[in-house]
């Protein structure tokens, strides 16, 4: 679990008053008057220590101030003393006493009818409950306040109160939400010339963007904060930008610059003093340098924030340090080392009422002693951890508890149980993707990624007791988990929230058993798999209705990579659910996927047959017959990873009854983001009004860092003479401006120029215009086509270099999806110039039939480059690939 400190600046209302030099010739006769000087002096001393984390000296200043004025009855004074010694606690990590003071200055503020200290308090108890992880009750207290600010005209207050807010919905995972709020408090700050809060504004829409995987704009919004940090000359606002930036280039894995920034962060830190900073900057040194395995380096980073969250009493850092600490150790095999740490964090966020973090350090611990073996104390830490989760209505905390049990399940050979918990692992998750909420950005890498693992184990154990159906919507699912881990923006459905059906005997156990003991645990998964044996199988297999639109000769194709073996799953109408066993090991499948890509990347090879035989012989010779019961035209392919790389037309059938063929000559094919996001219902075809850009230059010249691609304008010269509808812009004048602007009148987009889709982050996958424009992958959803049907990339090139898991293949079919487009067609490699203008052009020319779909136009297109004597090398034809229903 990665507690990272990511820097949202809360903003604090704080008592600062102007202090008042009084003289007197009478010491000893103080006035009222004077006595509330000295009230006033010590109260603006107390802010300027807490500024750079003297919070007990503070604590002690501001205790002072409120005793004078309480002895002089000054009511207004006492409520702003009693403010800021609640935000002294709250930066102790003393929540449950923070509350007590802020509601203390709350009931004086009511009493004396003081409006705008009614919304601090309101605001500041808002802030306390953000800091305990409860996001919502944070939000209920920033509401008030923004209220009572916006009825009072207090601007400074109520652009605080929206930024409040603004944070709240951050943490929360609702970023879009979250952004909105910044952009109603920046015109403020910037109104009433709020240097400062505008910077902090800037961090936090940055925190917010990085949240939606839009990882340029957020370092762009960093870069902002910076500039004016440096600009106001606040040393201690520069190192938080720079703390942010350090996050943006973790998240990026861009793990040397993270490192960079956090040092830079952390000598500003010391060098104003700010120690609370200081320790969060040693924090994110410690994840960063876990990240590479340097699992020493870390514990020691972690050993100095250690001592300083000790050293200035901030009890949420130090039990926030000790939980890394823990996690560390753990890593590096020191096990007793991980459960002290583990424990001694629990103690503290139970002594400060942090719930969240009490519910995450028991699960640390029952991870922590299932590595020892101590099956009943781990059932015990998962299980108070999940009842806490529920209780404070954490999703993410739930879906975690239920994600272990399933685990520990699973180990002790008990899969009836783990199939459950697992069900409800993935039930959670689903829930909270459904509003892309719940989930807070130091939740994500760690949380995201096992439950990706458990999708997988999930659909492993449901197809070994033949609940295929099941199997199914859990590999679907799985589609949906890979595109989140990697875009951040994927938004679920009313399908994907539903999860995957408990069973009434899975149901029936949730209510009858509340605990689970290890003795126990064996009767009671015989009893669950007693009666989930006695349902008929047509009742296991239900088929979801939406999956009954599919029209008659199109089957869905799902394989499934294991360790041990790939599984086909096969679904089609009226046809018995299919799923097919291949014995092949992973690594074995890795090894023909590389040969088979090698054969076709060499234009000069002659064994590209033998590869594309061997693959078909494993992928589509085990569902030969089922293809022919089901009496299949359209395959809905949907890869699981390396297999994303696999042109599935260009393998080929060498010993069939009706003579040698490539499978694209037998079916026509399409790649399917998943079911669960896709529509089935029939389209009516529109006339072709396409918008075409080619990227143009000379082959021998180098433009934008690229080569030229001379044939792109012969290749919209053609669509501009084959239809009438059509509109088309060439190297300069194919500016990403000018290509947007058009998206409206348009029906398919066409853009043959260089776009290339890599591995890792999505801002490394773009698109480059003829001007030398960019869209990063992550971009392309923020594109508006409504009525965009179609759009080809007729030059792009994907997995270059190693081969990953292909999810930068699947994140561009749903990026192009979430804009509006309906269909795609992409290639996989970048395919010889003139080879492609001559598959477009007849690609064009069967579309130009009408009443086709594109699946079909590009099946007729790649046939007759098959049939040709130049361009019949699978190095031709089989890159492109069509994305979508197909339909």
């Amino acid at each position: 679990m990665k507690n990272r400190a990511i820097g949202i600046a809360m903003l604090t209302f704080l008592a600062c008053v102007q202090v008042q030099i009084v003289t007197s010739e009478s010491i000893q006769a103080q006035t009222t008057q004077a006595r509330k000087a000295e009230a006033d002096r010590l109260l603006e001393r107390g802010n300027q220590l807490n500024k750079v984390s003297q919070f007990r000296e503070a604590l002690q200043v501001f205790e002072k101030s409120r005793q004078i004025y309480r002895e002089i009855k000054n009511l207004k004074g006492e409520g702003n003393a009693l403010n800021n010694i609640g935000n002294a606690y709250s930066s102790l990590g003393k929540y449950p006493e923070a509350i007590e003071y802020h509601q203390q200055s709350l009931a004086i503020a009511q009493k004396i009818g003081d409006r705008n200290n009614q919304g601090n308090s309101l605001g500041n108890l808002g802030n306390v409950y953000y800091a305990m992880g409860q996001y919502t009750k944070a939000i209920e207290y920033h509401t008030q306040a923004l209220e009572i600010k916006q009825q009072i005209g207090d601007l400074y207050g109520e652009g605080r109160s929206l930024g409040n807010l603004g944070n709240a919905y951050n943490l929360l995972g609702q970023y879009a939400k979250a952004i909105e709020y910044y952009q109603k408090c920046l015109p403020i700050l910037k109104q009433i010339n709020d240097r400062d809060g505008e910077s902090d504004l800037y961090i936090a829409s940055g925190i917010a963007y990085d949240g939606i995987g839009k990882y340029q704009t957020a370092i762009e919004q960093y870069q902002q904060a910076l500039a004016i940090k440096k600009e106001i000359g606040d040393l201690n606002g520069e190192a938080d930008a720079l703390n942010t930036l350090g996050g943006a280039y973790d998240s990026l894995g861009q793990y040397q610059k993270a490192i960079d920034h956090y040092q830079q962060s952390l000598s500003l830190k010391k060098q104003v003093g700010a120690r609370s900073g200081e320790a969060d900057a040693l924090n994110n040194l410690g994840i960063v340098h876990n990240s590479l395995k340097q699992y020493p380096k870390a514990i020691g980073y972690f050993q100095q924030a250690l001592v300083i969250s000790r050293e200035i009493g901030n009890r949420n850092t130090e039990g926030r340090t000790l939980n890394n600490l823990g996690g560390s150790y753990r890593l590096l095999g020191d096990i007793q080392g991980a459960i002290e740490n583990y424990q001694k964090a629990l103690e503290i966020t139970k002594q400060i009422g942090d719930r969240d973090g009490e519910s995450l350090s028991l699960n640390s611990l029952g991870i922590a002693y299932n590595s020892l073996g101590q099956v009943q104390k781990t059932l015990d830490y998962y299980q108070q951890a999940l009842a806490i989760s529920t209780q404070i209505g954490n999703l993410a905390g739930q879906g975690r508890s239920f994600n272990n049990l399933g685990y520990i399940f699973l180990q002790q050979g008990q899969p009836d149980l783990a199939i459950l918990f697992y069900k409800r692992s993935i039930n959670v998750r689903e829930s909270i993707r459904k509003n892309i909420r719940g989930l807070g950005k130091e939740y994500q890498k760690s949380y995201l990624s096992t439950i990706e693992k458990s999708y997988r184990r999930l659909a492993d154990l449901l197809l070994k007791q033949g609940r295929v159906m099941e199997a199914l919507q859990v590999i679907d699912l799985l589609k949906v988990q890979e595109l989140e881990e990697y875009l951040k923006n994927i938004k679920g459905t009313d399908r994907t929230s539903q999860g995957i059906r408990l069973l009434e005997s899975e149901q029936a156990f949730i209510r009858d058993v509340a605990v689970i003991d290890f003795e126990r645990m064996p009767e009671l998964n015989r009893q669950l798999a007693n009666q989930i044996q006695q349902i008929p199988k047509s009742e296991l297999n239900q088929v979801p209705d939406y999956l009954k639109k599919i029209p008659q000769g199109t089957v869905l194709f799902y394989p499934l990579i294991l360790e041990d073996r790939l599984e086909l799953v096969l679904f089609s109408q009226n046809s018995p659910l299919i799923s097919r066993t291949v014995n092949i090991k992973q690594d074995d499948l890795k090894i023909l996927i590389q040969d088979f890509k090698s054969e076709l990347l060499d234009r000069d090879s002659e064994d590209f047959r033998e590869a594309a035989t061997k693959l078909y012989n494993v992928l589509i010779k085990p569902i030969e017959a089922d293809l022919k019961q089901a009496k299949a035209e359209t395959i809905l392919y949907a890869p699981d990873g390396l297999l994303r790389y696999v042109p599935l037309g260009a393998l080929y059938d060498e010993n069939p009854e009706d003579g040698k063929h490539w499978l694209i000559e037998k079916y026509r094919i399409s790649n399917l983001i998943a079911y669960s996001l896709s529509n089935f219902s029939p389209k009516s075809k529109s006339q072709p009004r396409i918008l075409a850009g080619a990227f143009g230059g000379k082959t021998t010249e180098r433009k934008f860092g690229q080569i030229g691609l001379p044939a792109t304008i012969k290749e919209v010269q053609v669509i501009a003479n084959s239809f009438q509808n059509s509109t088309t812009l060439q190297e300069e004048k194919f500016s990403r401006q000018a290509f947007e602007s058009q998206f409206k009148k348009h029906n398919i987009l066409h853009l043959a120029t260089h776009a290339e889709f890599n591995v890792g982050a999505p801002n490394t996958s773009f698109i480059i215009f003829g001007n030398g424009d960019k869209i990063s992958l992550n971009e392309i959803s923020d594109w508006d086509m409504p009525n965009v049907e179609l759009i080809i990339l007729s030059a792009c090139q994907t997995g270059t270099g190693t081969l990953g898991d292909g999810v930068e293949i699947l994140g561009f079919g749903y990026q192009v999806q979430k804009a509006g487009a309906k269909n795609a067609i992409a290639s996989l490699w970048k395919v010889d110039d003139v080879g492609t203008s001559s598959l477009m052009t007849a690609f064009y020319s069967e579309l130009q039939k009408g009443d086709i779909t594109a699946a079909e136009a590009l099946r007729r297109a790649q046939v007759s480059l098959i049939k040709s004597p130049k361009y019949n090398h699978p190095n031709y034809w089989a890159a492109f690939f069509a994305i979508g229903n197909g339909l």
